[in-house]
């Protein structure tokens, strides 16, 4: 339950002379029967047999669908059985004419400008998510694109491997307009370009937000003085790719902090800050055994983390562990509603698929008990209503994951 973007951003590049309407289906419902002439609808891959399906009944009713988003960027062959077009990639460059086509009846099967230019201000209306209390908190945006190409994410199939900046007047400029003060930036790293983000942080300063993002956890311990200008304007809580506690598979990774000691002082030194941190871990890697379950719970026990996200590991299409496990026939299914981080989608190397599941699926109990809950309290004691509020949030979802092994044991694993 993020808020996203991209419809913000679509309805800003409009052109006035068009009515706009934008639904989040997440929190509303879809009205088939709306009158309107074009239909764009974004979605990523587990959500795209139900983007496929929406586009099929406007298309019966004589509308025109445009698809875009992470899914359609990567698959665009697939996407245009379901559409009328595609928008491959990002919306700023594209937009403005895919419209002027349509309005002419000369539309494109796909547009794509693989590098808009990000410099021009777009306006995003935001009063709908404060009007109707959608999610409570903005999304923001201020960098595309990433340097690294890890072998199970598509980012830079999407944004490319060129960290590109929206300028820091334009982000100030969305945060003052919206009038709110709680703030999600979506960055996928907020810290990637040290300077920049420097800069940022003092331009926001006296705006006296909250704010949440995700950054490098070795980035942000290796510079003092971003950690501190980071927390001075409004920083509450950060996301962190851990991904494993296993060092064999950090290595792997290439990732800066390798080593599990290092890894606990950075955290430490975060935590000092009175930022509260959300660590992403992911199950199912190559070297993962039955025992990387109960490692990773008593590792983020140890060091007092204050929520995590536990996923599977998910090959998408367009990376390269997508290839790799199609090449030596481990795929269980490519129904695309399962790629959702919570599903086992291929045959693990040292474990069944169901072993995958159901270990993942306890560790987030264990993770989420009122015995871990407890513990953990007392190193987030800057933050405790925040902690509590969250951590309560994440231990109802666990009962509500822990019925769906029933069905996915019926669906996909009896059958390997």
């Amino acid at each position: 339950m993020m808020p996203q973007l991209s419809l913000y951003i679509l309805k800003g590049l409009t052109p006035p002379e068009h009515e706009v309407i934008t639904i989040e289906e997440e929190a509303e419902s879809v009205d088939l029967n709306m009158q309107c002439d074009l239909v764009g609808i974004s979605c990523m891959t587990a959500n795209s047999p139900r983007a496929y399906k929406l586009a099929g009944e406007f298309r019966a009713r004589g509308k025109t669908v445009v698809l875009g988003g992470v899914h359609p960027t990567i698959l665009p062959d697939e996407a245009l059985q379901y559409a009328d077009c595609v928008v491959i990639g990002e919306a700023e460059g594209v937009w403005v004419q895919l419209l002027q086509d349509f309005q002419q009846d000369r539309l494109k099967k796909t547009y794509h400008n693989p590098s808009p230019d990000l410099g021009k201000y777009v306006r995003k209306d935001f009063s709908k998510i404060l009007k109707k209390r959608l999610y409570n908190i903005i999304p923001v945006m201020t960098t595309r694109g990433c340097p690294y190409h890890c072998d199970f994410c598509c980012v830079t199939n999407l944004f490319g491997r060129k960290i590109r900046h929206i300028p820091i007047e334009n982000v100030v400029r969305d945060i003052r307009e919206s009038g709110a003060k709680n703030f999600m930036f979506l960055d996928d790293n907020i810290i990637g370009h040290p300077k920049y983000a420097k800069e940022l942080f003092q331009a926001i300063k006296p705006l006296k937000i909250k704010w949440v993002g995700q950054a490098s956890v070795s980035l942000l311990v290796g510079d003092e003085e971003l950690m501190q200008l980071a927390a001075e304007s409004g920083c509450k809580a950060l996301f962190f790719g851990i991904e494993s506690v296993s060092e064999e598979q950090l290595k792997s990774m290439h990732k800066l902090f390798n080593e599990i000691e290092n890894l606990e002082f950075a955290l430490k030194k975060i935590k000092k800050m009175g930022i509260l941190i959300h660590a992403s871990m992911v199950f199912g890697f190559d070297s993962d055994t039955k025992e990387i379950f109960n490692e990773t719970v008593r590792f983020l026990i140890k060091n007092k983390v204050s929520t995590v996200s536990f996923n599977v590991l998910t090959p998408y299409p367009g990376t390269k562990i997508y290839e790799d496990l199609k090449n030596e026939d481990r795929l269980i299914t490519t129904d695309w509603k399962y790629y959702d981080h919570n599903t086992v989608v291929f045959k693990p190397a040292k474990m069944t698929p169901y072993e995958l599941q159901i270990g993942k699926i306890n560790a987030r109990k264990k993770f989420y008990s009122k015995l871990s809950v407890l513990k953990r309290l007392f190193g987030n004691l800057y933050s405790p209503f925040i902690y509590l509020a969250v951590n309560y949030g994440h231990m109802k979802q666990v009962k509500v994951e822990a019925r769906r092994i029933a069905i996915l044991q019926t669906e996909l694993f009896d059958k390997h």
